[in-house]
């Protein structure tokens, strides 16, 4: 069934560039549509700055989008306002990047995640007690920390912490926001795996977003690929990191040391990401790519299915590149 749904979703930023002169817009997203099942897991990876966290707070309505619809289990959200925006807000939640940060360092534990369940239940203070303790159990916390305070935690209790709160409010859709960059590679994996089995017990969907490919398909069922504001390719897990078509995300895939890619040769890009303020014609990853033609340059590739389930937005997916 499918929980979330996205239409041709775009958000501009206006830059000025005087007073009696026309704004540009930097397109941090520009015209995304994809869908996310519930229970599904789906990851989201690209360089730094192509977009990724932007979209995040669109979907969260943290930002109003420039154009496009989103819907969450049929509801619209796109335009919702106020207090039809918060009631809604349970049904949907955010796990942040920094556990150090996200944090509010002058509220104990227990305050923490008491104050979701007092905005958006209706329990009691016995109610609201229980259900902290069942958090901190699903999470992996002894219930006795609740009265401590953030700075006597690790980072990857502080995680968890943040996971917690996440799920106090029974959400169908969570979105983590690289929630593992931030931390050891042990507890990377910790963190990974305490996901995996949140899901199997509550049939939460996730927007997992990160730039680690080995980490994201570790958890994911599928994988969007992004870049420069736009996708580039979306599919199975597996099949996106054994089997993918186009040259970004192979350039991508053989950066990761052991990922499929033991005998495959390194695609190295040349350049740096053009600047979202003024995107190149066509399509936008033709300046970097070793594969690029002239029509690359001057018509931008349809989003489209080329196999089940795997679409991809180049003009020719290129079945192997050596």
């Amino acid at each position: 069934m499918t929980l979330l749904r996205v239409e041709n979703l775009k958000k501009y930023y206006p830059v000025s560039k005087g007073m009696f002169s026309r704004p540009d817009y930097v397109r941090a997203v520009d015209d995304i549509s994809f869908t996310l099942e519930a229970g599904e897991t789906l990851g989201l990876v690209g360089e730094s700055g192509c977009g990724k966290s932007t979209l995040a707070r669109v979907l969260l309505r943290l930002e109003d989008p420039t154009d496009g619809r989103i819907y969450l289990n049929d509801g619209e959200l796109t335009d919702l306002r106020g207090e039809a925006l918060r009631q809604k807000r349970g049904d949907f939640q955010m796990i942040f990047q920094d556990p150090y940060g996200s944090l509010n360092p002058k509220m104990s534990i227990y305050s923490t995640l008491e104050e979701p369940l007092r905005l958006h239940t209706d329990l009691n203070a016995g109610e609201r007690g229980e259900k902290i303790r069942e958090l901190l159990d699903m999470v992996g916390l002894d219930s006795g920390y609740a009265r401590r305070f953030p700075h006597q935690f690790s980072g990857g209790q502080r995680q968890r912490i943040g996971i917690a709160r996440a799920l106090a409010v029974n959400p169908r859709f969570i979105i983590a926001d690289e929630p593992v960059s931030a931390l050891d590679v042990s507890v990377q994996a910790q963190i990974v795996n305490l996901l995996r089995d949140i899901q199997e017990k509550t049939g939460v969907a996730f927007l997992f977003i990160a730039h680690d490919l080995a980490v994201v398909e570790h958890i994911s069922h599928r994988i969007m690929v992004m870049y420069l504001g736009k996708l580039a390719e979306s599919a199975p897990a597996r099949e996106l990191c054994t089997a993918p078509r186009h040259p970004y995300t192979k350039a991508l895939l053989s950066a990761v040391p052991g990922l499929h890619n033991r005998n495959k040769k390194r695609i190295m890009l040349t350049g740096d990401v053009p600047s979202p303020l003024n995107p190149p014609a066509g399509c936008r990853f033709h300046t970097r790519c070793p594969f690029a033609t002239p029509l690359c340059a001057e018509k931008c590739p349809e989003w489209r299915e080329i196999s089940k389930g795997h679409f991809c937005a180049c003009h020719y997916p290129l079945e192997e590149i050596n």
